[in-house]
């Protein structure tokens, strides 16, 4: 297999690839080095935090109901403990040897959209997705459809016999499965009946309530019967619809924004068969057509994934776990904290004139103390320094980080100065920016590698 194209697998399952790691897999077959990622994803392993505290204060309940200062000190310590969750899942996406699995669980997070401000409910919500990431998709739409956070987020818990709540069922049709136009109004009154009952109690243990359930026939989609969720879910799968929309979403996020029907009808054909999560994407890394020159850096980074690339590079500890929080908002995209229920809309949303300016700057603020290097000797710029002083003004006094460089010279040891953009890039450098490129001092490897990642280059996997 092609160094590029292993560079290529890995910046999409992941969030690049070192050198020492792309030595060892070169020579390798395509197919070794994708089974090899199936396999090292198999395991599944929980991200949690420390949430002690908040389970002894349930086993002490005598009731469901919480008080109201019971409620203020489980909201108090929930806020602080997602703050730690969010920076454990940044952690995670850079260190995991998982790296299919939390990507997919990463995908997912975007796709079954959810919030929810009990960091329990929240945690118990991701640890799902993460467990079901490469299984089967009937069994994981079953199981969020069960979950504290969603049936509180989509308001499940309200949908009763006699007032039936839509939410869930809406957004489980147009969001989570089929795609907008592909049923009634009709159909979602009726699956909304089939969910009624669908609770959980203070712990986020899923609880159906009999007495709340419509045990009525239901016509959904010309089928009718005393119908549940589940029954739900089994007929909606059975539409290729259905199959045809996750393909989409996998292809969009996976290889291209724009569609090739040609290989969405062709993954979506291995994907109908029994909805396996794993089947399909395996077919997907293993297709030609994957690693086309068209489908290489050819998508925007979001900002979780430029964010975690820098950290796949050159390992980075914020010394203040809100400084993650700070810059996930700054640049547009704060884990566990979704704009709405269709979740970040991805591709060129990700850019803007204020976004772009701070994806130029970041890596030399987080590994350089603000600055990308000197201009050469006759070719200062007192203008572009005056603009490096004023951004370091702005945002400066919010970072303080401690870069890995050991680490990053042990992994680009054997690798020389010039052929660092091979490992650091995803597409070619333009001609402007070669030319600012050339302009600055390279007075070490590391100095160059902030120089590389401080390009629009950088922005593209």
């Amino acid at each position: 297999m092609k160094d590029k194209h292993i560079q290529h697998l890995y910046r999409r399952i992941g969030f690049g690839i070192l050198p020492t790691d792309l030595e060892y897999l070169s020579g390798k077959s395509r197919k070794e080095i994708v089974e090899d990622v199936f396999e090292a994803s198999n395991t599944i392993s929980t991200l949690e935090v420390d949430t002690s505290e908040i389970k002894d204060i349930f086993s002490g309940m005598m009731s469901e109901k919480l008080d109201p200062q019971t409620r203020m000190k489980i909201q108090k310590i929930s806020r602080q403990k997602q703050i730690e969750l969010n920076a454990a899942w940044i952690e995670r996406l850079s260190s995991s040897k998982e790296i299919l699995r939390e990507k997919m669980t990463l995908f997912w997070a975007n796709h079954f959209v959810c919030e929810d401000n009990f960091v329990n409910y929240i945690q118990q919500f991701n640890n799902t997705l993460r467990k079901y990431a490469l299984g089967d998709f009937k069994t994981f739409v079953n199981a969020i459809s069960k979950e504290a956070a969603m049936t509180k987020y989509l308001n499940t818990k309200q949908n009763r016999k006699k007032t039936p709540n839509e939410n869930f069922a809406r957004e489980l049709m147009e969001l989570f499965t089929l795609g907008e136009g592909h049923y009634t109004e009709s159909d979602i009154k009726e699956s909304a009946k089939a969910f009624t009952g669908y609770s959980h109690n203070v712990r986020g243990e899923f609880v159906f309530r009999k007495w709340a359930h419509d045990y009525g026939d239901k016509t959904f989609f010309g089928k009718t019967g005393n119908f549940n969720g589940e029954d739900i879910i089994d007929i909606i799968l059975e539409e290729q619809q259905c199959a045809i929309y996750i393909c989409s979403k996998l292809y969009r996020y996976f290889v291209n924004d724009s569609i090739n029907e040609k290989h969405i009808n062709e993954l979506a054909e291995v994907f109908y068969k029994d909805y396996n999560i794993e089947n399909v994407m395996r077919h997907m890394l293993l297709a030609d057509w994957f690693y086309d020159d068209e489908n290489i850096g050819n998508k925007i980074k979001s900002p979780i994934e430029f964010l975690v690339g820098i950290k796949t590079m050159v390992p980075t500890d914020f010394k203040k776990k809100k400084q993650l929080i700070h810059i996930q908002r700054l640049l547009g995209q704060t884990l566990l904290d979704p704009p709405n229920v269709a979740g970040w809309k991805g591709g060129r949303n990700w850019i803007d004139s204020n976004t772009i300016v701070l994806r130029l700057k970041l890596p030399s603020l987080l590994l350089n103390g603000a600055y990308i290097s000197k201009i050469k000797e006759g070719q200062e710029d007192k203008q572009i320094t005056m603009k490096k002083e004023t951004f370091k003004k702005k945002y400066g006094k919010h970072f303080s980080t401690e870069p890995n460089w050991t680490y990053f010279s042990k992994q680009f040891k054997n690798i020389d100065v010039a052929a660092m953009e091979q490992y650091i890039l995803a597409c070619p450098i333009s001609k402007d920016a070669k030319t600012y490129i050339n302009s600055l001092e390279k007075v070490s490897k590391q100095e160059y590698c902030v120089q590389l990642m401080s390009l629009p280059e950088y922005q593209m996997c």
